[in-house]
């Protein structure tokens, strides 16, 4: 399934929902105030902001593959194994 969302759509959207989650408190708020405006859906970007918080180590979670890590070392170290 392609992706709904240009990359830098959700890159941009994801940055602005990272800088207000500090005034609104929970990615829910956030999300649920700023979607509409940015033409995201708010469970979507949801979503969007709490992967990035799990890719940055500020939240438990299964990163992104890729996310922290160079790919061609992950690459390598499936191909060894």
């Amino acid at each position: 399934m392609p992706n709904r969302y240009p990359a830098e759509q959700r890159e941009r959207a994801t940055r602005m929902a990272l800088n207000r989650l500090e005034e609104n408190g929970s990615a829910w708020a956030v999300a649920h105030a700023l979607g509409p405006k940015l033409r995201v859906g708010p469970e979507t970007l949801r979503k969007w902001v709490l992967q990035a918080q799990i890719d940055a180590g500020a939240r438990a979670g299964t990163q992104q593959r890729g996310a922290g890590r160079d790919q061609a070392v992950e690459e390598g170290e499936r191909r060894a194994a």
